[in-house]
């Protein structure tokens, strides 16, 4: 089982503009706490080794996180994007199958992580994606991302969107050529083998990606509070 954690947070934050100006979007408030706690949080709740990636603004996080434990992967001088951040952190994360994480979601019901971990299955998946219907997303402009068969078995395309959860393992990833890479095009040779599963989140999910999205994700907070 994974015992390691990366939670990005290394992302210009440019449709966060301006709240990102003087700020990296992993430490704007959200009910007054940094964006970034709230991810950090699922983290501790399964007591994952934690590892954060670096590049816009970073000395805030470095100041917030590292006290609590955190690690850091330096991208200051290159952003890698998610894949290449992965790949990057491997040293650190150990090169085992991991947990990843956006830090830019609110999440409002059972903890994804937990659910991942139920579900994980090494022998029959290189990656487990949690996902979300469109029904049940906050905050998101746009379609859905995959389909699932009634195993979970992903295909591209469909009415389930991806959180920005999910458990992988990392031993192919020295098999893309290029620096800076999303994790879309890791999935891509994964999915070659029909190997990249999905499961869907009970509860509700909020995209904080823009301004606007701010007090969306702090009424869903409120609402789940008063519940």
């Amino acid at each position: 089982m994974p015992k390691s954690i990366m939670i990005f947070t290394a992302g210009k934050g440019t449709r966060m503009l301006p709240l990102s100006e003087t700020l990296p979007k992993p430490m704007i408030l959200v009910n007054g706490k940094p964006l970034a706690d709230y991810a950090f949080a699922l983290a501790q709740d399964e007591n994952l080794q934690t590892v954060m990636n670096l590049h816009y603004l970073p000395d805030s996080i470095v100041q917030h996180f590292g006290p609590k434990g955190v690690q850091f992967s330096n991208e200051k001088s290159q952003l890698l994007e998610t894949g290449g951040g992965l790949r990057k952190a491997l040293p650190i994360l150990q090169n085992a199958p991991v947990f990843t994480l956006n830090s830019d979601a609110i999440w409002s019901g059972p903890n994804p992580l937990t659910l991942l971990r139920k579900a994980w299955n090494p022998t029959q998946m290189d990656a487990l994606l949690m996902l979300v219907p469109l029904t049940q997303s906050f905050g998101h402009h746009g379609s859905g991302d995959f389909s699932s068969d009634q195993n979970g078995h992903l295909t591209r395309g469909g009415p389930l969107l991806y959180t920005g959860a999910q458990i992988i393992k990392t031993d192919r990833l020295a098999e893309i050529s290029e620096t800076a890479f999303s994790l879309n095009l890791y999935w891509n040779l994964l999915m070659q083998s029909g190997r990249v599963f999905g499961v869907t989140y009970s509860g509700k999910w909020c995209d904080v990606g823009q301004p606007s999205s701010v007090p969306i994700a702090e009424s869903l907070l409120k609402r789940a509070h008063d519940v």
